[in-house]
């Protein structure tokens, strides 16, 4: 217990006088998590840009480009020039051009005129999912003004009722897969770089002569980086809610729970590596390529669901996916753990998986 306890706090003082690693581990994350939620944490929903030419310039073509402004998903820019509006849709920088031609309050004023007033309406081809949208809220307005002007009374209406849902913005989905790769990284490829480095030197070797079991190493190595890992993540934490006002919605055992069986999963597979790779610059290359796919495949910075079929079964199998679905849904949603059972299964399966076949793996020397 002894020997347990001080390979434990050596491992500690190791990782604190490292300031390299402690800025890649800590300060990289909490960097990352700070410039990607401050330039897109408030994002929540699509926003459709639509540049409004009125060329009739009086009350109603106002009024008309006032309906279209109270859409909140809409981003209204008013342009005096038809060329300059068309430019920007060919750009990129408008999604949609809707013109309002001269006599447009004339037609509004002439009850008796049967014959349709043409609005034109001029949208990007290349992303016709937002142009879509853009397009339904523009006939909304047009629909709307239409059934006024005529003294529309419909026979069938709806009765409407709001359903309150989570205000989840892109800072909420980020913390959680800040977290998710930070234990990955800590773990996978801290681990697979600091054994291969003793190797080398041969501080493996000299411990190996002793009488110290490798159960006993194990063991203050698990100890010593499940410490760093609550730490880092109540860091972490505690940097996202004085910044973005990030809290946890859930229960603080659940997400401990799965802090220690992400890190135990990615802990044995930087062991497979490390018995692996003969030297620490081999070691570096393949935790990278393993988990440099992970970071997109994972759902750390995209949502999982928004990846193409194919790839759904080799996302559904990787840990670091079911790690960042389960801090995330106890984070934002407050799932409990009975309910997140089968990632914390595919998690504890990796961990036993793993740690087996890095008892093949491992090599003293």
């Amino acid at each position: 217990m002894k020997a347990y306890w001080q390979l434990t706090l050596a491992q500690l003082r190791i990782f604190l006088r490292n300031r390299q690693v402690l800025f890649w581990t800590l300060a990289f994350p909490i960097f990352l998590m700070v410039m990607l939620g401050t330039f897109l944490g408030n994002g929540n929903g699509i926003s459709v840009s639509i540049g409004v030419v009125d060329q009739d310039k009086t009350a109603q073509s106002k009024e008309f480009s006032s309906i279209l402004a109270k859409n909140e998903a809409v981003q209204l820019e008013s342009s005096n020039s038809k060329e300059k509006a068309l430019e920007q849709v060919k750009n990129g920088d408008l999604q949609l051009v809707v013109v309002i031609p001269e006599g447009y309050e004339d037609m509004m004023k002439d009850s008796a005129n049967t014959k349709p007033f043409e609005v034109p309406v001029y949208y990007n081809e290349t992303n016709l999912a937002v142009s879509q949208i853009g397009l339904t809220i523009v006939n909304s307005v047009v629909d709307g003004i239409s059934k006024e002007k005529v003294n529309y009374t419909p026979s069938i209406v709806t009765n409407s009722s709001g359903i309150e849902a989570l205000d989840l913005k892109y800072i909420d989905f980020l913390v959680p897969g800040i977290l998710a790769m930070m234990i990955m990284s800590n773990n996978m490829n801290g681990v697979a770089g600091q054994i291969a480095a003793w190797r080398e030197r041969g501080i493996l070797r000299r411990m190996q002569g002793t009488t110290l079991k490798a159960s006993t190493f194990i063991a203050a190595q698990i100890t010593a980086r499940l410490m760093l890992n609550g730490l880092q993540a109540l860091i972490v934490l505690a940097v996202a809610n004085l910044i973005f006002g990030i809290s946890v919605n859930g229960s603080w055992l659940s997400l401990i729970t799965f802090v220690v069986l992400g890190t135990l999963a990615f802990m044995a597979i930087g062991f497979i590596i490390a018995g692996i790779a003969k030297t620490p610059e081999s070691a570096a290359p393949i935790a990278g390529f393993l988990s440099f796919p992970m970071l997109f495949l994972g759902g750390v910075f995209f949502p999982i669901r928004d990846m193409p079929d194919f790839l759904q079964p080799i996302v559904n199998v990787l840990p670091i996916s079911h790690l960042s679905h389960a801090l995330r849904e106890t984070m934002n949603v407050g799932t409990p753990f009975m309910e997140l059972g089968s990632d914390a299964l595919i998690l504890a399966c990796w961990t036993i998986g793993a740690f087996i076949v890095a008892s093949y793996t491992f090599k003293w020397e």
